[in-house]
C-alpha cells in the first residue's frame, strides 16, 4: 500500500530536535520488560493447529540440538565437518523435500550451520566473540534462515493433515551494509531486518487467493524488487532485530530504543499494521518485543546456548510461520484485490457485524501512522467502486475513512467516547446550516471493528484481544484501545499542503470557527487539536480548513464527562490542564491554547520541507513542550506562555527562511496575549501561580513573595470566562484571516 506523494513528509509533530533522543525517552518511559507470554501472541488461535505448530519447532530444535552436540572439546576440524554433514544429510533424509519453496542443498544448510554454531557453543571458535555485534548479525540471521528452511522440510511422520497446519509464509533475515561495517553502528539505520515471504511468492505461483500474498507481499510488490543490503523497504520489513554486545540494562535498553526508532518507519510506510514484532539480543540472550498503539513489551531472556532457551526461541520463530496475519501485526479488514489493483477496506455497522457490501476502495493515503504510541490515526481516500484501470479515467473518491486505536471504556454500546455517535451528533447538529459545509467530515456509518478468529467467531479488535488475557492480567492499569474505523463524506489533504503563512491562517481560522460553531450548536467540545487533525480542502472558492479526528471530544452538557481529567492531546500541543491532569473545567480556551503551541510548532519546524529549518532546533526552548514528563511539559509551557517577553523568545526561534514569518510572529504573539494577557481582572492574566516553577527568566519583580503564593490558577480564572475570551480569540484570528485571503 503506497502512501501518496502528499504524505512522504514526516509530518511537523514528529520533527523532534532528535529523533533517537525521543525514541530512547519513549523506551525508558513505557517500556515493561520481562512480560511473561510475549512469544505466545504469535501461537495461532485454533489449539489443534497450534499443538502440530508446537510438534514442527520442537522436532527443529531436535535437530540443531543434535548439531550442538557434535560441536566436542578437542574434536578437530575434518572431523567435526564430517559430524555435521552427516547429522544434516540423516535429519533431511527423514524430511520431507522442500519443493519449490528452496532450493538450498545438504551444502547450503552445512554451511549455515557452521555459522551459527558459533553462537550457540560458546567457545567453539577463537576468532568468534558473541560480545562482537558485527560478529552475532550474520550467526543470528543464519539460525533464523536456518529454521525457515526446515519449516518447509516437516518430519515424514508430522506431514500436515489439513491446509491450517501448512505454513502460510517463510520469515527470513537479511543482514543490512550497516551491519557489515567496521564503523560505530548507526542507531538511525537497520542492521537486520525480518521478511515474510509467502509460499506464493516463493514459488512462483500465481494463485487468486493466499492469505498472505493480498494482507503481506502484495503490500510491497514494487519493493520486493528493490529489496536489498544497500537499501532496506519498509513496506517489506516484517521486524526488526537489534544486537548489542552484552545484556546489561543499559545495552538492552539501547537495543530497545533502536527498536522504537525503527518502528516509526515501519508504521509509516505499512498502513495496515496494527503492532510491530522485534527481537534484540544481548550477547547470547534473545529477547522478543512487541510495540503497539499503548504498549512496549519485551519477553523474559531466552539463552541460545541453552536447549530450553533455544527451543522457545525457535517456537517462537515457527510460530511467525503458521499464525494468522492478525498474529504478525497486520490488519486482515485492508487487502489487495488483484483483480482491480487496489486496496479494499472493510467497513463494519452499528451493531459490529462485518458487512462484506460497505468494501471500499483505496485511492489515496492522505494521513500515515509514524509514531510508535498512540492512536495510529490513518486517513484513507476511498471510493465506493473500484478504480478503473484506464489511465485516462478520474479515479478520484469522495469519501474519507479515518483508522484509529483510542480508548474505548465497556462496551461499543455503551461508550460515551465513541467517535462514530459524537460524529453523527455533529453531522446531525450542523445540518443546514451551510456557513459550515465542508469545514468538518459528515458521518456515514462506522465504529469499532471486529476480527474473526480460527473458529470463524466476531471478537472485537482491542489491544487485549492482541495480547491475550496472559499478557494483559501483568499490565495493570492499561487503557483498553479498541480499533475504530468510520466513513465520512468530504475530503481533505494534510496540512503540510499549505503552500504560504497566508493559506495556513485561512485554514486555522476555517477550522476554529467550525471548532466553535461544533460547540455552541452541538454541545461538544474537540479537545484534541493538533496539525494532525487539521485538513486542507481547495474548491473554486479558494483554500478552506477542515477539522477531523473526534476521538477525544466531549459532550459539554453532561457534568461528568466536562471535568473529564485524563490527558487529552497530542504531546507538543497538549493544553497544560490536560498535561497536569488537573481538575480545572475543560473550555474551548483548552483547544485556543493548543492552536497558539501549533503555530509556534509549525513556525520553528516548518510544515513541509520546504520550510524546514536548515539548521539544528535541539536547543530551542520549544523542544521542552514535546518531553515525555507531562509535568515538565507543562511546567515549561507555563513559563514560556507566563509573559509576552518569554513569549517573545519561542517566537524569535521561528524558522526566518519562511517568506512572511515577521508577520507572522506578530499574528502568534497577538492571539497569546488575547487569551493569556488581555484581561482586567489581574487574576486572570499571566500562567504561573506556584513559586516552585518561576524560571530566572520570569517577570519575578512584578510578583512579590507570598502575594504571589496566594494568588489563584489563572487557567481556573479564564475557564469561568471562555466564552467571551473565545469570542475575541475568533474575532483576533477572523481579522488576520480577512487579510491573508485577500493576499492569496
Amino acid at each position: 500500500m503506497e502512501s501518496s506523494s502528499s504524505s512522504s513528509y514526516s509530518s511537523a509533530s514528529t520533527q523532534s530536535p532528535d529523533r533517537f533522543a525521543e525514541s530512547k525517552a519513549l523506551a525508558a518511559h513505557y517500556l515493561k520488560d520481562n512480560i511473561d507470554g510475549v512469544q505466545a501472541i504469535a501461537e495461532h488461535s485454533d489449539q489443534t493447529t497450534q499443538q502440530f505448530v508446537t510438534k514442527q519447532a520442537e522436532s527443529i530444535a531436535e535437530f540443531i540440538d543434535e548439531l550442538v552436540q557434535r560441536v566436542k572439546p578437542g574434536l578437530d576440524k575434518a572431523e567435526l565437518e564430517n559430524e555435521l554433514k552427516a547429522t544434516i544429510a540423516a535429519q533431511l533424509k527423514r524430511r520431507s523435500p522442500a519443493g519449490r519453496c528452496s532450493e538450498k542443498t545438504e551444502a547450503d544448510m552445512f554451511n549455515s550451520a557452521v555459522r551459527f554454531l558459533k553462537w550457540l557453543c560458546p567457545g567453539s571458535d577463537s576468532t568468534f566473540s558473541k560480545t562482537n555485534e558485527k560478529h552475532v548479525y550474520p550467526c543470528f540471521a543464519e539460525l533464523i534462515n536456518f529454521v525457515a528452511e526446515l519449516v518447509v522440510r516437516p518430519l515424514k511422520d508430522q506431514k500436515p493433515a489439513s491446509l491450517d497446519e501448512q505454513p502460510k509464509r517463510l520469515v527470513r533475515s537479511y543482514i543490512l551494509n550497516n551491519a557489515k561495517s567496521d564503523k560505530a553502528e548507526d542507531k538511525h539505520y537497520i542492521n537486520m531486518a525480518l521478511k515474510c515471504d509467502t509460499l506464493n511468492y516463493i514459488t512462483g505461483d500465481n494463485a487468486e487467493y493466499d492469505e498472505d500474498s493480498y494482507l503481506i507481499s502484495e503490500a510491497c510488490l514494487k519493493a520486493n524488487d528493490e529489496w536489498s543490503d544497500e537499501r532496506p523497504n519498509y513496506p517489506c520489513i516484517f521486524a526488526v532485530v537489534e544486537v548489542q554486545p552484552n545484556s546489561s540494562d543499559a545495552k538492552m535498553q539501547d537495543g530497545f530504543s533502536q527498536l522504537v526508532e525503527h518502528s516509526k518507519d515501519v508504521y509509516r510506510n505499512q498502513h495496515n499494521r496494527h503492532f510491530i514484532w522485534g527481537l534484540v539480543s544481548g550477547g547470547s540472550e534473545v529477547k522478543a518485543c512487541v510495540f503497539g498503539p499503548n504498549f512496549l513489551l519485551a519477553s523474559q531472556f531466552m539463552d541460545v546456548t541453552s536447549t530450553a532457551g533455544r527451543l522457545e526461541l525457535i517456537r517462537f520463530l515457527v510460530n511467525w510461520s503458521f499464525c494468522e496475519p492478525s498474529k504478525l501485526g497486520y490488519d486482515p479488514t485492508i487487502r489487495y484485490n488483484y483483480k482491480h489493483e487496489c486496496f479494499a477496506i472493510d467497513m463494519v455497522n452499528s451493531n459490529g457485524q462485518m458487512l462484506t457490501q460497505t468494501t471500499y476502495y483505496l485511492r489515496e493515503v492522505v494521513v500515515i501512522a509514524e509514531r510508535v504510541f498512540g492512536r495510529h490515526t490513518r486517513c484513507f481516500v476511498v471510493g465506493e467502486q473500484p478504480p478503473s484501470l484506464d489511465e485516462n479515467s478520474d479515479n478520484s473518491g469522495d469519501i474519507l475513512i479515518k483508522d484509529a486505536w483510542p480508548e474505548v471504556s465497556g462496551s461499543a454500546e455503551d461508550d460515551m467516547r465513541d467517535e462514530s455517535r459524537l460524529l453523527k451528533r455533529v453531522s446531525d447538529g450542523l445540518a443546514g446550516r451551510s456557513e459550515f459545509n465542508g469545514l468538518y467530515p459528515k458521518y456515514i456509518s462506522g465504529g469499532r471493528m471486529q476480527i474473526q478468529n480460527a473458529h470463524g467467531d466476531s471478537v472485537d479488535d482491542t489491544t487485549r484481544t492482541i495480547l491475550g488475557d496472559t499478557v494483559w492480567a501483568q499490565l495493570g492499569d492499561l487503557p483498553l484501545r479498541a480499533h475504530m474505523r468510520i466513513a465520512m463524506s468530504g475530503v481533505g489533504e494534510p496540512l503540510e499542503s499549505v503552500q504560504s503563512i497566508y493559506e495556513l491562517v485561512v485554514v486555522i481560522y476555517d477550522v476554529m470557527r467550525c471548532h466553535m460553531g461544533i460547540l455552541k450548536h452541538c454541545q461538544i467540545l474537540h479537545r484534541d487539536i493538533s496539525e494532525a487533525n487539521i485538513l486542507v480542502r481547495r474548491d473554486d472558492t479558494g483554500v478552506h480548513g477542515m477539522l477531523i479526528d473526534f476521538d477525544h471530544s466531549i459532550d459539554i452538557t453532561d457534568e461528568g464527562y466536562a471535568v473529564r481529567t485524563e490527558g487529552a492531546g497530542t504531546r507538543p500541543f497538549m493544553s497544560i490542564n490536560n498535561l497536569e491532569d488537573n481538575s480545572t473545567k475543560r473550555t474551548a480556551l483548552d483547544d485556543w491554547e493548543s492552536i497558539i503551541y501549533i503555530l509556534c510548532w509549525l513556525g520553528t519546524f516548518g510544515w513541509n520541507r520546504a520550510t524546514q529549518p536548515s539548521g539544528s532546533v535541539s536547543k530551542m526552548a520549544i523542544a521542552s513542550w514535546n518531553d515525555y514528563d507531562e509535568m515538565m511539559n507543562a511546567n515549561s509551557k507555563r513559563r514560556d506562555m507566563d509573559s509576552s517577553r518569554i513569549f517573545t523568545e519561542i517566537t524569535k526561534g521561528f524558522n526566518p527562511n519562511i517568506p512572511h514569518i515577521s508577520a507572522f510572529k506578530k499574528f502568534v504573539n497577538g492571539l497569546r496575549a488575547v487569551l493569556i494577557n488581555n484581561h482586567d481582572d489581574p487574576d486572570m492574566r499571566g500562567a504561573i501561580f506556584d513559586k516552585n516553577i518561576i524560571s530566572e527568566e520570569s517577570d519575578i519583580d512584578e510578583l512579590l513573595g507570598d502575594e504571589y503564593m496566594a494568588r489563584p490558577d489563572p487557567f481556573v480564572e479564564r475557564a469561568a470566562h471562555w466564552e467571551s475570551i473565545s469570542t475575541s480569540l475568533l474575532a483576533r484570528l477572523e481579522t488576520y484571516a480577512m487579510v491573508c485571503k485577500k493576499r492569496l
